[in-house]
């Protein structure tokens, strides 16, 4: 079990392309099965974010505190720094609402999932990063809406009903959450908890590619003539991630943080969480079908951006 875990840590990149690709040839090639694919995708996103919160070490963010500049270094960047990169960026597309909501939804939240491995695989100081997940999952569900509210103005938001957000975050991150944390709880106490815990590590790139199959494969068919306005977003997160990289680096030099630590700092300014935001943009109305898609595109172009920089942020990051 721990072999195929690794190995398929170690091929997600691929695994991810391959089930974004068979998505988009399913729903292409039948479109008429686009209900029954849109249809299964809350139970998968249910099942892979509570997989996703496993990871989540919810004991031990104390231990985050401890560690007060990683952890100030962390929170400048990705609450202060990256919602300022993000709104410039996301100015080539401010006339088009759905392209635009797509792309601040997923560039204003930062990862707390794989995130962990990329920064492993390029000798980044993973523990702390981990210690760190739970106060990065809360601050950004907490300042999502603020940052919507500021960079689409009073009135573009209300336009948006709030209802199907409530329901998505309840349904989709809040119960999902409260499960995993309660799982933890119960896993030092009973085998059953911990089977469900560890396998959690093993379920993840099946249920990324389930879901990721399934989104791409129900929304596809509907982008119709606007692949045009899709594909635009693919050089603003190519953009983001390459000047993203540098400010992350530049601001744990400034902090001091040891070689591991600055490492994390910039995958974790880099890598973003459509994961959790994807049931958001699934929730929005019919005027916004182009936004899960964004989020999508994202996903991929971000996938590739990591399998790069675990190559190069060894090299640019390290000891004097």
């Amino acid at each position: 079990m721990r072999a195929f875990t690794a190995w398929g840590e170690r091929h997600q990149v691929t695994l991810y392309l391959v089930a974004i690709a068979i998505g988009a040839l399913v729903g292409l090639l039948a479109p008429a099965t686009a209900p029954v694919w849109e249809s299964a995708i809350t139970p998968l996103l249910g099942v892979l974010l509570f997989a996703t919160f496993l990871g989540v070490p919810f004991a031990r963010i104390g231990r985050a505190f401890a560690d007060w500049r990683f952890l100030g270094t962390l929170l400048i960047l990705n609450f202060v720094v990256v919602p300022a990169l993000a709104f410039a960026v996301s100015r080539v597309v401010a006339a088009d609402e759905a392209i635009l909501l797509g792309v601040l939804l997923v560039l204003l939240t930062p990862c707390v999932d794989y995130v962990i491995v990329f920064t492993g695989l390029a000798g980044g100081d993973r523990s702390r990063l981990l210690a760190a997940t739970p106060l990065l999952m809360l601050l950004q569900m907490a300042l999502l809406p603020v940052y919507l509210s500021v960079f689409l103005g009073t009135d573009a938001v209300p336009a948006v009903e709030p209802r199907p957000f409530i329901d998505a975050f309840l349904l989709l991150i809040a119960l999902p959450l409260a499960l995993a944390a309660l799982a933890q709880v119960l896993a030092s106490r009973f085998a059953a908890a911990r089977v469900i815990e560890s396998g959690s590590a093993t379920a993840m790139v099946p249920l990324m590619m389930l879901t990721l199959a399934a989104v791409v494969a129900s929304q596809v068919f509907a982008v119709g003539d606007a692949w045009g306005r899709l594909f635009l977003t693919v050089p603003i997160f190519a953009a983001f991630a390459v000047i993203a990289a540098p400010l992350g680096a530049l601001l744990a030099r400034i902090a001091g943080l040891d070689v591991p630590g600055r490492r994390a700092v910039v995958f974790s300014g880099v890598t973003r969480n459509s994961l959790v935001v994807l049931p958001l943009a699934l929730a929005l109305p019919d005027a916004f079908t182009l936004t899960p898609l964004v989020v999508v595109t994202q996903t991929m172009v971000e996938l590739i951006v990591m399998v790069a920089m675990v190559a190069v942020i060894p090299r640019l990051v390290r000891q004097r």
